[in-house]
Protein backbone atom coordinates (compact mmCIF):
# COMPACT_ATOMS: atom_id res chain seq x y z
CA UNK A 1 0.00 0.00 0.00
CA UNK A 2 2.24 2.94 -1.16
CA UNK A 3 1.45 6.34 -1.86
CA UNK A 4 -1.62 6.95 -3.29
CA UNK A 5 -1.06 7.71 -6.79
CA UNK A 6 -4.18 10.35 -7.01
CA UNK A 7 -2.62 12.26 -3.78
CA UNK A 8 0.72 11.71 -5.67
CA UNK A 9 -1.23 13.89 -8.80
CA UNK A 10 -1.82 16.53 -6.70
CA UNK A 11 1.48 16.72 -4.60
CA UNK A 12 2.35 20.67 -6.29
CA UNK A 13 -1.36 21.42 -5.41
CA UNK A 14 -1.12 20.86 -1.73
CA UNK A 15 2.79 22.03 -1.61
CA UNK A 16 1.48 25.58 -2.99
CA UNK A 17 -1.60 25.45 -0.24
CA UNK A 18 1.72 24.71 2.20
CA UNK A 19 3.57 27.41 0.95
CA UNK A 20 0.69 30.12 0.88
CA UNK A 21 0.19 29.46 4.94
CA UNK A 22 3.51 29.56 5.08
CA UNK A 23 3.55 33.09 3.74
CA UNK A 24 1.18 34.56 5.67
CA UNK A 25 1.57 32.99 9.65
CA UNK A 26 -0.93 33.85 11.70
CA UNK A 27 -0.47 33.12 15.75
CA UNK A 28 -2.75 31.29 18.20
CA UNK A 29 -6.29 31.94 17.93
CA UNK A 30 -5.72 35.13 15.49
CA UNK A 31 -5.75 32.64 12.87
CA UNK A 32 -8.51 34.34 10.76
CA UNK A 33 -6.86 34.35 7.13
CA UNK A 34 -5.88 30.81 7.70
CA UNK A 35 -9.26 29.15 9.09
CA UNK A 36 -10.96 30.75 6.27
CA UNK A 37 -8.48 29.84 3.44
CA UNK A 38 -9.18 26.23 5.05
CA UNK A 39 -13.34 26.44 5.61
CA UNK A 40 -13.26 27.56 1.37
CA UNK A 41 -11.56 24.63 0.74
CA UNK A 42 -12.92 22.09 1.89
CA UNK A 43 -16.33 23.65 0.42
CA UNK A 44 -14.53 23.39 -2.73
CA UNK A 45 -14.15 19.89 -2.01
CA UNK A 46 -17.39 19.05 -1.96
CA UNK A 47 -17.41 17.85 2.32
CA UNK A 48 -20.44 17.07 3.56
CA UNK A 49 -20.30 19.71 6.05
CA UNK A 50 -18.07 22.76 7.22
CA UNK A 51 -18.09 24.26 10.59
CA UNK A 52 -16.17 27.35 11.57
CA UNK A 53 -15.53 28.76 15.10
CA UNK A 54 -15.18 25.79 16.99
CA UNK A 55 -13.13 27.18 19.89
CA UNK A 56 -13.14 30.58 18.77
CA UNK A 57 -11.22 29.77 15.38
CA UNK A 58 -10.99 26.33 14.29
CA UNK A 59 -12.61 24.14 11.36
CA UNK A 60 -14.38 21.09 11.16
CA UNK A 61 -15.00 19.51 7.84
CA UNK A 62 -17.46 16.39 8.24
CA UNK A 63 -17.10 13.49 5.06
CA UNK A 64 -19.86 10.80 5.14
CA UNK A 65 -18.23 7.96 3.43
CA UNK A 66 -19.92 5.80 0.76
CA UNK A 67 -22.02 4.00 3.32
CA UNK A 68 -22.30 5.18 7.43
CA UNK A 69 -23.83 1.90 8.71
CA UNK A 70 -21.20 1.24 10.90
CA UNK A 71 -22.00 4.76 13.17
CA UNK A 72 -18.07 5.23 13.33
CA UNK A 73 -16.44 8.42 13.13
CA UNK A 74 -13.01 9.40 13.26
CA UNK A 75 -11.68 12.41 13.63
CA UNK A 76 -8.22 13.61 12.06
CA UNK A 77 -6.61 16.68 13.58
CA UNK A 78 -3.85 19.45 12.11
CA UNK A 79 -2.57 22.27 13.92
CA UNK A 80 -2.70 25.87 12.13
CA UNK A 81 -0.80 28.26 14.44
CA UNK A 82 3.11 30.08 13.94
CA UNK A 83 5.29 30.93 16.12
CA UNK A 84 6.47 35.00 17.33
CA UNK A 85 9.78 34.38 15.72
CA UNK A 86 11.51 36.62 12.73
CA UNK A 87 12.39 34.10 9.71
CA UNK A 88 15.79 33.43 8.39
CA UNK A 89 15.52 31.00 5.69
CA UNK A 90 15.50 33.34 2.58
CA UNK A 91 12.86 31.28 0.61
CA UNK A 92 10.59 33.22 -1.71
CA UNK A 93 7.72 32.25 0.27
CA UNK A 94 9.34 33.24 3.49
CA UNK A 95 6.91 35.13 5.72
CA UNK A 96 5.39 38.27 5.15
CA UNK A 97 3.66 38.67 8.25
CA UNK A 98 6.91 40.81 10.61
CA UNK A 99 8.29 38.81 13.41
CA UNK A 100 6.01 35.43 13.10
CA UNK A 101 6.87 32.70 11.20
CA UNK A 102 5.52 28.43 10.19
CA UNK A 103 8.81 27.53 12.41
CA UNK A 104 7.23 24.58 13.54
CA UNK A 105 5.14 22.94 10.51
CA UNK A 106 1.84 23.60 10.88
CA UNK A 107 1.40 24.81 7.33
CA UNK A 108 2.39 21.49 6.46
CA UNK A 109 -0.05 19.80 8.87
CA UNK A 110 -2.42 21.87 7.88
CA UNK A 111 -2.14 21.67 3.78
CA UNK A 112 -1.55 17.47 3.93
CA UNK A 113 -4.82 17.07 6.02
CA UNK A 114 -6.64 19.38 3.24
CA UNK A 115 -4.93 17.42 0.67
CA UNK A 116 -6.70 13.53 2.66
CA UNK A 117 -9.68 15.95 2.44
CA UNK A 118 -10.20 16.46 -0.91
CA UNK A 119 -9.20 12.92 -1.70
CA UNK A 120 -11.68 10.90 0.92
CA UNK A 121 -14.53 13.83 -0.86
CA UNK A 122 -13.80 12.03 -4.12
CA UNK A 123 -13.73 8.83 -3.26
CA UNK A 124 -15.81 8.06 0.13
CA UNK A 125 -14.42 4.28 -0.20
CA UNK A 126 -15.41 3.91 4.06
CA UNK A 127 -17.94 3.04 6.03
CA UNK A 128 -18.29 5.62 8.77
CA UNK A 129 -17.77 9.24 8.54
CA UNK A 130 -14.30 11.34 8.78
CA UNK A 131 -13.96 14.59 10.44
CA UNK A 132 -11.26 16.73 10.06
CA UNK A 133 -10.47 18.84 12.29
CA UNK A 134 -8.27 22.11 11.63
CA UNK A 135 -7.09 23.58 15.43
CA UNK A 136 -5.89 27.24 16.20
CA UNK A 137 -3.68 27.71 19.15
CA UNK A 138 -1.56 24.70 19.46
CA UNK A 139 1.28 26.96 20.24
CA UNK A 140 0.63 27.71 24.27
CA UNK A 141 -3.04 29.22 23.64
CA UNK A 142 -4.70 25.67 24.40
CA UNK A 143 -6.90 25.50 21.30
CA UNK A 144 -7.26 21.95 21.58
CA UNK A 145 -8.97 22.11 24.97
CA UNK A 146 -10.98 25.25 23.82
CA UNK A 147 -12.35 22.93 20.65
CA UNK A 148 -13.38 20.38 23.07
CA UNK A 149 -14.80 22.69 25.35
CA UNK A 150 -16.69 24.16 22.24
CA UNK A 151 -18.49 20.93 21.53
CA UNK A 152 -16.18 19.10 19.03
CA UNK A 153 -16.25 15.82 20.65
CA UNK A 154 -20.37 15.30 21.59
CA UNK A 155 -21.05 17.50 18.23
CA UNK A 156 -19.32 15.31 15.57
CA UNK A 157 -19.99 11.98 17.49
CA UNK A 158 -16.15 11.78 17.25
CA UNK A 159 -15.25 8.48 18.80
CA UNK A 160 -11.60 7.74 18.32
CA UNK A 161 -8.86 11.10 17.47
CA UNK A 162 -5.64 10.85 15.47
CA UNK A 163 -2.87 14.13 15.54
CA UNK A 164 0.05 14.08 13.64
CA UNK A 165 3.71 16.09 13.93
CA UNK A 166 6.88 16.16 11.64
CA UNK A 167 10.00 15.56 12.99
CA UNK A 168 13.59 16.97 12.05
CA UNK A 169 15.90 13.91 12.67
CA UNK A 170 13.66 11.20 11.93
CA UNK A 171 14.49 10.40 8.22
CA UNK A 172 12.23 11.62 5.79
CA UNK A 173 8.78 9.94 5.12
CA UNK A 174 9.51 7.76 8.00
CA UNK A 175 6.98 7.39 11.15
CA UNK A 176 7.98 7.24 14.43
CA UNK A 177 5.26 6.70 17.41
CA UNK A 178 4.74 4.66 21.07
CA UNK A 179 2.27 3.31 23.29
CA UNK A 180 1.80 5.89 26.04
CA UNK A 181 3.84 8.73 27.07
CA UNK A 182 5.51 10.53 23.68
CA UNK A 183 5.10 14.36 24.43
CA UNK A 184 5.59 15.59 27.97
CA UNK A 185 3.73 18.25 30.42
CA UNK A 186 4.29 21.63 30.12
CA UNK A 187 4.22 23.15 33.00
CA UNK A 188 5.41 27.07 34.64
CA UNK A 189 7.27 28.78 37.76
CA UNK A 190 7.63 31.85 38.76
CA UNK A 191 9.21 32.36 42.00
CA UNK A 192 9.23 36.11 43.40
CA UNK A 193 11.69 36.58 46.23
CA UNK A 194 11.66 38.93 48.76
CA UNK A 195 14.26 40.43 50.60
CA UNK A 196 15.73 43.86 51.68
CA UNK A 197 17.77 46.44 49.43
CA UNK A 198 20.63 48.04 50.17
CA UNK A 199 24.20 49.43 48.99
CA UNK A 200 26.35 47.08 47.82
CA UNK A 201 29.22 47.78 49.82
CA UNK A 202 26.85 47.66 52.81
CA UNK A 203 25.58 44.05 52.69
CA UNK A 204 25.54 43.06 56.02
CA UNK A 205 22.73 45.92 56.07
CA UNK A 206 20.59 44.16 53.33
CA UNK A 207 19.14 40.86 52.86
CA UNK A 208 20.33 39.56 49.84
CA UNK A 209 17.90 38.35 47.16
CA UNK A 210 20.41 37.38 45.02
CA UNK A 211 22.21 35.21 46.97
CA UNK A 212 19.26 33.52 47.98
CA UNK A 213 18.03 33.16 44.22
CA UNK A 214 21.28 31.66 43.44
CA UNK A 215 21.23 28.73 46.20
CA UNK A 216 17.15 28.34 45.02
CA UNK A 217 18.54 27.76 41.43
CA UNK A 218 21.33 25.05 42.62
CA UNK A 219 19.03 23.12 45.03
CA UNK A 220 16.63 22.83 42.07
CA UNK A 221 18.50 20.76 40.19
CA UNK A 222 18.62 18.12 42.96
CA UNK A 223 14.79 17.55 42.09
CA UNK A 224 15.56 15.47 39.41
CA UNK A 225 18.77 13.96 40.13
CA UNK A 226 17.74 12.65 44.08
CA UNK A 227 14.12 12.97 44.15
CA UNK A 228 12.47 11.22 41.03
CA UNK A 229 13.17 7.66 40.02
CA UNK A 230 15.74 7.93 37.53
CA UNK A 231 13.68 5.94 35.38
CA UNK A 232 11.16 8.22 34.82
CA UNK A 233 11.95 11.18 32.14
CA UNK A 234 11.77 14.63 34.17
CA UNK A 235 13.43 18.14 33.50
CA UNK A 236 13.25 21.41 35.41
CA UNK A 237 14.96 24.01 34.04
CA UNK A 238 15.05 27.56 35.66
CA UNK A 239 15.26 29.86 32.22
CA UNK A 240 15.25 33.50 33.76
CA UNK A 241 17.01 35.10 36.51
CA UNK A 242 15.48 39.02 37.14
CA UNK A 243 17.10 40.93 39.24
CA UNK A 244 18.70 44.29 40.19
CA UNK A 245 19.18 47.21 38.11
CA UNK A 246 22.90 49.09 39.09
CA UNK A 247 26.10 47.46 39.94
CA UNK A 248 26.18 49.24 43.61
CA UNK A 249 22.67 48.40 44.79
CA UNK A 250 21.30 45.00 46.13
CA UNK A 251 17.53 44.60 44.90
CA UNK A 252 14.92 44.18 47.09
CA UNK A 253 13.63 41.36 44.98
CA UNK A 254 14.48 38.95 42.71
CA UNK A 255 12.72 36.25 40.22
CA UNK A 256 13.40 32.67 39.13
CA UNK A 257 11.02 31.88 35.80
CA UNK A 258 11.07 28.18 34.38
CA UNK A 259 9.54 24.70 33.40
CA UNK A 260 8.63 21.35 34.59
CA UNK A 261 8.40 18.87 32.28
CA UNK A 262 7.00 14.96 33.25
CA UNK A 263 5.49 12.19 31.40
CA UNK A 264 4.13 10.68 34.68
CA UNK A 265 1.60 12.79 36.86
CA UNK A 266 2.71 11.34 39.48
CA UNK A 267 6.59 12.68 38.24
CA UNK A 268 4.80 16.01 37.52
CA UNK A 269 3.02 16.22 41.15
CA UNK A 270 5.87 15.54 43.29
CA UNK A 271 8.31 17.62 40.92
CA UNK A 272 6.01 20.95 41.69
CA UNK A 273 6.18 19.49 45.14
CA UNK A 274 9.45 20.01 45.70
CA UNK A 275 10.16 22.90 43.91
CA UNK A 276 7.87 24.58 46.59
CA UNK A 277 9.24 23.22 49.51
CA UNK A 278 12.89 23.78 48.81
CA UNK A 279 12.16 27.57 47.52
CA UNK A 280 10.27 28.28 50.58
CA UNK A 281 12.48 26.52 53.11
CA UNK A 282 15.98 28.16 51.65
CA UNK A 283 14.38 31.07 51.42
CA UNK A 284 13.00 30.97 54.67
CA UNK A 285 16.91 29.75 55.98
CA UNK A 286 18.37 33.73 54.60
CA UNK A 287 15.26 35.49 56.11
CA UNK A 288 13.92 36.07 52.83
CA UNK A 289 10.51 35.29 51.77
CA UNK A 290 9.03 33.69 48.27
CA UNK A 291 5.73 34.19 46.50
CA UNK A 292 5.32 31.08 44.12
CA UNK A 293 3.27 31.01 40.71
CA UNK A 294 2.71 28.02 39.23
CA UNK A 295 0.91 26.94 36.13
CA UNK A 296 -0.18 24.03 35.09
CA UNK A 297 0.42 23.62 31.17
CA UNK A 298 -0.23 20.67 29.03
CA UNK A 299 -0.94 17.48 30.06
CA UNK A 300 1.28 14.26 28.83
CA UNK A 301 -0.10 13.44 25.75
CA UNK A 302 -0.50 9.76 25.70
CA UNK A 303 -1.23 7.07 23.46
CA UNK A 304 -3.82 4.95 23.83
CA UNK A 305 -2.60 1.17 22.88
CA UNK A 306 -5.02 -0.65 20.16
CA UNK A 307 -5.25 3.14 18.57
CA UNK A 308 -1.31 3.26 18.13
CA UNK A 309 -1.11 0.00 17.27
CA UNK A 310 -3.35 0.20 14.82
CA UNK A 311 -1.36 3.55 13.31
CA UNK A 312 1.52 1.83 14.03
CA UNK A 313 0.16 -0.93 11.69
CA UNK A 314 -1.11 1.29 8.62
CA UNK A 315 2.22 3.15 8.75
CA UNK A 316 4.14 -0.03 8.13
CA UNK A 317 1.75 -0.90 5.23
CA UNK A 318 2.10 2.71 3.46
CA UNK A 319 6.08 3.15 3.90
CA UNK A 320 7.55 -0.52 4.63
CA UNK A 321 8.38 -1.78 8.19
CA UNK A 322 11.69 -1.19 8.36
CA UNK A 323 10.50 2.88 7.92
CA UNK A 324 8.72 2.83 10.72
CA UNK A 325 9.89 3.28 14.60
CA UNK A 326 7.11 1.93 17.08
CA UNK A 327 9.47 2.73 20.10
CA UNK A 328 10.66 5.91 19.32
CA UNK A 329 11.57 7.52 22.86
CA UNK A 330 9.42 10.47 24.15
CA UNK A 331 10.11 13.91 23.71
CA UNK A 332 10.49 16.42 26.45
CA UNK A 333 8.40 18.96 24.24
CA UNK A 334 5.02 19.94 24.81
CA UNK A 335 1.41 19.17 22.82
CA UNK A 336 -2.16 20.11 23.59
CA UNK A 337 -3.28 16.85 21.53
CA UNK A 338 -2.95 15.78 25.09
CA UNK A 339 -6.22 17.04 25.92
CA UNK A 340 -8.19 15.12 22.99
CA UNK A 341 -6.29 11.93 24.15
CA UNK A 342 -8.07 12.62 27.13
CA UNK A 343 -11.06 12.63 26.24
CA UNK A 344 -10.81 9.91 23.55
CA UNK A 345 -8.70 7.07 22.53
CA UNK A 346 -6.56 8.07 19.44
CA UNK A 347 -3.07 7.72 18.80
CA UNK A 348 0.23 10.86 17.88
CA UNK A 349 2.67 10.26 15.58
CA UNK A 350 5.54 11.41 14.41
CA UNK A 351 6.85 11.73 10.14
CA UNK A 352 9.98 12.40 9.27
CA UNK A 353 11.08 15.35 8.19
CA UNK A 354 14.30 15.10 7.03
CA UNK A 355 17.79 16.37 7.90
CA UNK A 356 16.08 20.16 8.48
CA UNK A 357 16.57 22.97 11.30
CA UNK A 358 15.02 22.14 14.31
CA UNK A 359 11.64 23.09 15.03
CA UNK A 360 11.34 26.73 16.55
CA UNK A 361 13.81 27.40 14.59
CA UNK A 362 14.64 30.94 12.43
CA UNK A 363 15.68 28.84 9.84
CA UNK A 364 13.03 25.45 9.67
CA UNK A 365 10.91 25.03 6.78
CA UNK A 366 8.79 21.92 6.68
CA UNK A 367 9.57 19.47 3.92
CA UNK A 368 7.44 19.17 1.28
CA UNK A 369 8.49 15.76 0.20
CA UNK A 370 6.93 14.11 2.85
CA UNK A 371 3.43 15.92 1.52
CA UNK A 372 2.32 12.41 -0.24
CA UNK A 373 3.16 10.49 2.34
CA UNK A 374 1.48 12.39 5.29
CA UNK A 375 -1.73 12.98 3.13
CA UNK A 376 -2.52 9.11 2.35
CA UNK A 377 -1.31 8.29 5.75
CA UNK A 378 -4.61 10.04 6.79
CA UNK A 379 -6.17 8.82 4.15
CA UNK A 380 -5.41 5.48 4.79
CA UNK A 381 -6.17 5.73 8.74
CA UNK A 382 -9.44 6.62 7.66
CA UNK A 383 -10.23 4.03 5.08
CA UNK A 384 -8.58 1.09 7.53
CA UNK A 385 -10.29 2.19 10.46
CA UNK A 386 -14.07 2.07 8.83
CA UNK A 387 -13.62 -0.14 6.32
CA UNK A 388 -16.35 -1.06 3.46
CA UNK A 389 -17.14 -4.78 3.43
Amino acid sequence: MPVINRIAEFHSEIAGWRRDFHAHPELQYDVVRTAGKVADLLRSFGVDEVATGIGRTGVVGVIRGGRTDSGKVVGLRADMDALPITERTGKDYASTNSGKMHACGHDGHTAMLLGAAKYLAETRNFDGTAVVIFQPAEEGGAGARAMIEDGLFDRFGISEVYGLHNWPGIPTGHFAMRTGGIMASTDEFNILIEGRGGHAAKPHLALDPVATAAHIVTALQTVVSRNIDPLKPAVLSVTMIQAGDAFNVIPRTARLVGTIRAHDEGVRALAEQRLREIATQIAAAFGATVEIGFRRGYPVTVNHADQTGFAETVARELVGTDRVDGDVPPSMGGEDFSYMLQQRPGAYVFLGNGDSSDLHTDTYDFNDEVIPTGASYWVRLAEKAMPIG
